[in-house]
This record gives C-alpha cells, sequence and structure tokens, in this order.
C-alpha cells in the first residue's frame, strides 16, 4: 500500500479502489503555496504507482476548488530566476505528469477554481463543476502570460474564439456557462457535486481497467501534441513576465482589490 502521510496540503482517502483527494488549504481558499504546488506536481506519480487505486476524485475543503497562487509565492518569484525555473518546472510537472496517469481522474469543482488549481480541474478526464462554481484562468489579471494549463486544453474544449475571449479578459464563467461551451464536462446543483463525482468514480473503478487506461492514453495524444509546441512555448512566455513590471502592479492591485494600471498600458 503506498503511503501519502508526506502530503500536508492534500488529504488522500481511499474508498474501494477509488482515491478521494481533497486540497486543504480552506482558511485561504485552497490558494497553492510553495507545498501544494509541489504536491499537485508528484501526486499524479503515486497514485500510478499506487496498486490499490482505479480512479481518482480531487476536490477542494471548504468552499473553494482552488484560488490559485498565494501571494508570498507570487512575490518571491518575481525577478528570482531560480524560483522561476522551479515554478515552471512543477507546473510542467502537475500537466505532464496529470496527462501521463493511466488512471482515470475526476475533478469535483465545488467553488472557484484559478490558476494551478484550474489547472488540475480542467485537465481532469472528467470534469464536474458545481452549477455556481467560478472560474476564471486569471493570469493576465495579474500581469503575465497564461501559461499553467490554458494553451494545452482551452482550445481544444470550448474552442479557440472562447478561449481567446476568457482568457485575454479574464472574465469569469460559471459552472453551468462552462458546460454550455464545453469546458467541463458536466455541471450539476451544488448539493449534487460529490454524489455525481463519485457515482462516475464507482463506475469507472468497476470497469475495465486496461481498456479504460488505453482509451484515456490514446485520447491524451492530442493533448501531448499541444504540449510541445504551445503549451511548452506558454510557460516560459509565462516564467518571461515575473521579470517584468507589469506583474507587480498586477499583484498589488489585486491585494488592493482594484482595477490594475499596467505600467505597459500606459
Amino acid at each position: 500500500m503506498s503511503d501519502y502521510s508526506d502530503y500536508q496540503h492534500i488529504l488522500v482517502e481511499r474508498r474501494d479502489g477509488i482515491a478521494v483527494l481533497t486540497m486543504n488549504r480552506p482558511e485561504v481558499l485552497n490558494a497553492t503555496n510553495f507545498r501544494l504546488h509541489n504536491e499537485l506536481s508528484r501526486i499524479w506519480l503515486d497514485l500510478g504507482a499506487d496498486p490499490e487505486v482505479r480512479v481518482a476524485v480531487i476536490t477542494g475543503s471548504g468552499s473553494a476548488f482552488s484560488a490559485g497562487g498565494d501571494f508570498e509565492m507570487i512575490e518571491q518569484a518575481m525577478g528570482n530566476p531560480e524560483v522561476i525555473a522551479s515554478n515552471t518546472q512543477e507546473a510542467s510537472d502537475i500537466v505532464y505528469n496529470l496527462l501521463n496517469l493511466d488512471k482515470p481522474v475526476i475533478s469535483a469543482i465545488n467553488g472557484v477554481a484559478v490558476g494551478a488549481g484550474l489547472a488540475v480541474a480542467l485537465l481532469a478526464d472528467i470534469s464536474i463543476a458545481a452549477e455556481n462554481a467560478r472560474i476564471t484562468d486569471g493570469h493576465i489579471r495579474l500581469g503575465v502570460a497564461a501559461g499553467d494549463h490554458a494553451a494545452i486544453i482551452w482550445p481544444l474544449l470550448c474552442g479557440m474564439a472562447k478561449a481567446k475571449y476568457y482568457l485575454l479578459t479574464c472574465d469569469f464563467l460559471d459552472g453551468k456557462e462552462a458546460e454550455r461551451i464545453g469546458l467541463v464536462s458536466l455541471a450539476v446543483p451544488a448539493e449534487e457535486l460529490m454524489p455525481r463525482a463519485m457515482e462516475v468514480a464507482e463506475k469507472l473503478a468497476s470497469g475495465p481497467q486496461q481498456a479504460i487506461r488505453w482509451t484515456k492514453r490514446a485520447l491524451n495524444q492530442w493533448l501531448r501534441q499541444a504540449g510541445h509546441t504551445a503549451f511548452d512555448y506558454s510557460l516560459l512566455a509565462e516564467a518571461l513576465g515575473f521579470f517584468g513590471e507589469d506583474v507587480r502592479e498586477g499583484l498589488q492591485a489585486v491585494k488592493e482589490k482594484r482595477t490594475p494600471n499596467f505600467p505597459s498600458a500606459r
């Protein structure tokens, strides 16, 4: 049996072949600090090596799925090549380790989903959102390019027109609209979210495992093609933004809950 005791911010509960993962920093809406970011990059490797897990369900503790990167993590990255390089590698690992996990992953998007948390939510094989969930990529609001996951998955899910609109404007969309445009698999009333996610998980856990995993691997070839072109490029574009002035104004504006006045737009 695999040991998950080293994880501080992801709770892991195994139930009859299903691993229920809960991001657990509810006091900050499950924002990703350095530790949680790292844990999201390696949990998929541990699940892959766990013979008792056939399906994973990931959700957030409390009222949020994950509110993106926390302020300290962003501040320490600004102008710091070592931190930027480490964060960029982990952002890559979150995406590729999740894609390369043959076991199916279901996201239960119970509230706000931004940044690295949104990457996990949308790259899950089946994404189920509460109808009142609030989704936005958020990178451009911060003043950096959309790099965590957007280029690899948004155009395939909802088409280039909608992808460009929501990524460039950072407008929020709720679970209902996300389902309407194809960004998530399903949207359900909030009280039905976990029961529906577990229902789907149980169906997959009792299904033909090799057929399910090989089908996931085949479909993810589309994402691997996008990964080595658009996604890898977007990671570097995002990293460059942390050396500029826009990100400083963007973070300050988020802290002060005001409209940013980006230096590059003056």
